[in-house]
C-alpha cells in the first residue's frame, strides 16, 4: 500500500508539475502576444516593384527584404487611396476615408497649405489614441499631412498630439518640388493652366471695355474701372508672392507644436529623422510603444544624404530609396541591441503606388516602379492601390510566409487595437479586420469579401473575393482617361482626375478577374465570362448595403477647408522677418535670415 501511495504521489507530483509547466508556457505566449511593441513604417509613393522582395533587382533593399525574410509577405495588400492624406486618414482610424469627410469631391484630394482649416476631425479615433489610453507612449516622426489648425494659428485641433501622439517630429504638410530650391513648382504648372482662361477673359474685356469707351458707345465710370483695376492688380501681387514665399510658408520642420527648421532643409534630414526614431525607442526599452515613422521617401522633391548620392543604379530616386531601406536597417539594429525582436511587431507599406508622372525638367524620372501593374498614384488601377505589406515579429508571426489574400492597410487599425489590450470603437463602423488570424495560419482566407476604392469622393471601383472561388473580380464604374492615350498616366495634369472630361464611364462597368489578369489588360464581357451579369449584381447590391452605411459628416476637403487662411499661418519668427528659423542648428528664429 506504502508503495502505492508512493506511486500514485509521484504521479501527482509529475501531473501537478506539467500543469505548472503548461500554464508558464501560456503565461510566455500570451505574455508575447498580449501589449507588444508596435513600429508603423509607411513610404510615401513607393511602388511595389521597387522593392527585392517583390521582384526588383537591381535596387538594394536589403533591410526592408529582411522584414520579408523574418516574416510575412502580403502579396495583395491595398491602400485604402491612392492619394496621401485620405489614405492615412484611412489608415489611422481604420475606415474608408468617406466615413471621416477625408475624401474630396473637388478636383483637390489632398491638402496642399499648412494654414488650411480642413484636417482629420476630432470626433475621430485613431489606433494612437486607443494605444495611448493602454499606457503606450505613441510618437509619429516624418510627415503628417491630415491638418493643423481649425480657427487660429495655435488651437491644433488637427495636429498629431491632438490624435494620440505623445511626440511629434516631422513635417505638418509633405514634401512637395517647391520646398526644394532648383526642383521645380508643381502649383504653378497646376495654376498656370488654370489662370490661362481667366487672364485671357480679363484681358479681352478690359480691351473691349476701352474699345467702347474711346468710340463712346458706352461710358464706363472712371472710378469703377480704377476699382476694377485695382482688385486684379492687388490680387496677381498676392497670388505671386504667396507662391514665392511657399516654401517658407509650408515646408517647415516640427517638433511637437514649435516651428525648429522654417524652410525645412533637406541636407541629412533622413539621418535626423532616423536618429528621432532610435532615440525614441532607446527612451521606451522598458513601456510599451508605438512607433510610426512616416518617410519623406520617396516623394518628390527627391533628396539623398551625400552617403547615397550616386550610389545607385536609378539615379536620385533609386538613391533616396536606398537611403530609406537604410534607415530601416537602423530600426531594426536598435531593436536587437536592446533585445527588443521579440516583443516588437513591425509592419512596412507605402501609403500608395508609385507616381508615374514624376519626371523632372531634365527628364529624369523621379518616379517608382509598379512592377507589373498598372497605372499609379490617383488611380485604383492596380499600380495606384497595391502596396508593400510585410509584417515581422519572430516567434509569432511565421518567417518567409507570403499571403495572396486581400488585405488593406485599413486591417492595421483593429490588428494592434486588439494587441493592445483595447476596445474597438462600438459606436462606429470599423472598416479593417484584424491580421492576425491569417498571419498565424489560423484561417486561410481573408475577411474582406468585398473591397470599395475611392476616387476621391466618388466610388470608381469594386473588389469581390466569394468564398468558395480563387476568382477576385475587380469592377470599374469609370476610369481615368490617360494622356497621351497610349501611355500608362496622366502625363498632362501630372496627376488623374476623378469627374467630368477627365474620366470615362462604363455602362455595365468594366470587369477583371485578378486571379487571371492581374495587370488589368482585357476586361471580360458576356461572351468570355458566362457569370458576367451575375458577378456585376452581386457587387452592385454589395455597392448599395455600403452606400445604406455612409452617413453625412463635414467635407474636410471643402473648397473652403482647403484654401490658404492667413490667420492659420504658422511662423516661427514673423512674416516681416520671411518665416525663417534654425533651432535644428542650434540658432534662434533669425540665424538664417541674418546669413
Amino acid at each position: 500500500i506504502f508503495h502505492v501511495f508512493l506511486h500514485t504521489r509521484r504521479k501527482m507530483g509529475l501531473l501537478f508539475l506539467l500543469i505548472i509547466c503548461q500554464c508558464a508556457i501560456n503565461s510566455i505566449k500570451t505574455h508575447s502576444v498580449s501589449k507588444p511593441n508596435i513600429i508603423l513604417l509607411m513610404a510615401d509613393d513607393l511602388g511595389i516593384g521597387d522593392l527585392g522582395c517583390y521582384g526588383n533587382r537591381t535596387l538594394r533593399t536589403p533591410n526592408i527584404d529582411r522584414l520579408a525574410e523574418e516574416g510575412v509577405t502580403l502579396t495583395q495588400h491595398i491602400a485604402a487611396s491612392p492619394l496621401c492624406t485620405p489614405s492615412r486618414a484611412a489608415f489611422l482610424t481604420g475606415r474608408y476615408p468617406i466615413r471621416s469627410g477625408m475624401a474630396a469631391f473637388s478636383r483637390v484630394g489632398v491638402f496642399l497649405f499648412s494654414a488650411s482649416s480642413g484636417g482629420l476631425s476630432s470626433e475621430e479615433i485613431t489606433f494612437s489614441k486607443l494605444l495611448k489610453q493602454k499606457g503606450y507612449a505613441t510618437a509619429l516622426i516624418g510627415k503628417w499631412h491630415l491638418g493643423m489648425n481649425c480657427e487660429s494659428n495655435n488651437d491644433f485641433c488637427h495636429h498629431p498630439l491632438s490624435h494620440g501622439f505623445d511626440y511629434f517630429y516631422g513635417l505638418p504638410v509633405t514634401n512637395f518640388r517647391d520646398c526644394k530650391p532648383g526642383q521645380g513648382s508643381v502649383f504653378l504648372k497646376g495654376v498656370q493652366k488654370d489662370l490661362v482662361i481667366p487672364v485671357q477673359i480679363t484681358g479681352i474685356a478690359l480691351v473691349s471695355l476701352a474699345v467702347v469707351q474711346y468710340i463712346g458707345l458706352l461710358k464706363v465710370p472712371f472710378q469703377a474701372l480704377s476699382y476694377f483695376l485695382l482688385i486684379i492688380t492687388i490680387s496677381l501681387v498676392v497670388l505671386i508672392i504667396f507662391f514665392y514665399q511657399f516654401r517658407q510658408l509650408n515646408c517647415f520642420l516640427m517638433r511637437d507644436h514649435q516651428i525648429i527648421q522654417q524652410p525645412l532643409s533637406y541636407e541629412n534630414l533622413t539621418q535626423r529623422l532616423t536618429k528621432e526614431a532610435m532615440k525614441f525607442i532607446e527612451r521606451n526599452t522598458d513601456t510599451p510603444f508605438l512607433l510610426f515613422l512616416s518617410y519623406l521617401h520617396v516623394h518628390t522633391a527627391l533628396y539623398a544624404s551625400e552617403n547615397f548620392q550616386g550610389k545607385s543604379k536609378h539615379g536620385l530616386y533609386g538613391d533616396a530609396v536606398e537611403e530609406m531601406d537604410w534607415s530601416v536597417g537602423q530600426v531594426l539594429d536598435v531593436l536587437e541591441k536592446h533585445n527588443l525582436n521579440d516583443k516588437t511587431l513591425v509592419y512596412f507599406t507605402s501609403d500608395q503606388g508609385a507616381h508615374v508622372e514624376e519626371i523632372s525638367s531634365a527628364g529624369e524620372v523621379h518616379g517608382g516602379y509598379n512592377g507589373i501593374y498598372k497605372g499609379g498614384k490617383s488611380t485604383n488601377w492596380e499600380g495606384g492601390i497595391r502596396v508593400p505589406g510585410l509584417l515581422r515579429w519572430p516567434g509569432v508571426v511565421p518567417a518567409g510566409a507570403y499571403i495572396d489574400e486581400p488585405t488593406s492597410n485599413m486591417d492595421i487599425f483593429p490588428t494592434i487595437v486588439k494587441l493592445a489590450d483595447a476596445q474597438l470603437p462600438s459606436d462606429r463602423i470599423i472598416d479593417g479586420h484584424d491580421l492576425l488570424p491569417l498571419l498565424q495560419g489560423e484561417v486561410t482566407q481573408s475577411k474582406h469579401e468585398f473591397l470599395f476604392h475611392y476616387c476621391n469622393a466618388y466610388l470608381n471601383a469594386v473588389r469581390w473575393h466569394p468564398g468558395n472561388s480563387e476568382s477576385i473580380w475587380k469592377v470599374f464604374f469609370f476610369t481615368p482617361n490617360f494622356s497621351p492615350e497610349d501611355s500608362n498616366g496622366c502625363y498632362d495634369s501630372h496627376v488623374c482626375f476623378c469627374h467630368g472630361g477627365f474620366i470615362t464611364r462604363h455602362d455595365p462597368p468594366l470587369l477583371f478577374d485578378l486571379s487571371r489578369d492581374p495587370e488589368e489588360r482585357v476586361p471580360l464581357t458576356p461572351e468570355t465570362e458566362s457569370r458576367f451579369y451575375e458577378i456585376i449584381r452581386v457587387i452592385q447590391q454589395a455597392v448599395d448595403n455600403h452606400t445604406k452605411s455612409l452617413h453625412a459628416v463635414p467635407n474636410q476637403l471643402s473648397w473652403d477647408n482647403l484654401l490658404w487662411k492667413p490667420w492659420l499661418q504658422l511662423c516661427c519668427s514673423s512674416l516681416f522677418q520671411s518665416c525663417y528659423c534654425d533651432y535644428e542648428s542650434g540658432g534662434g528664429p533669425l540665424q538664417v535670415h541674418l546669413g
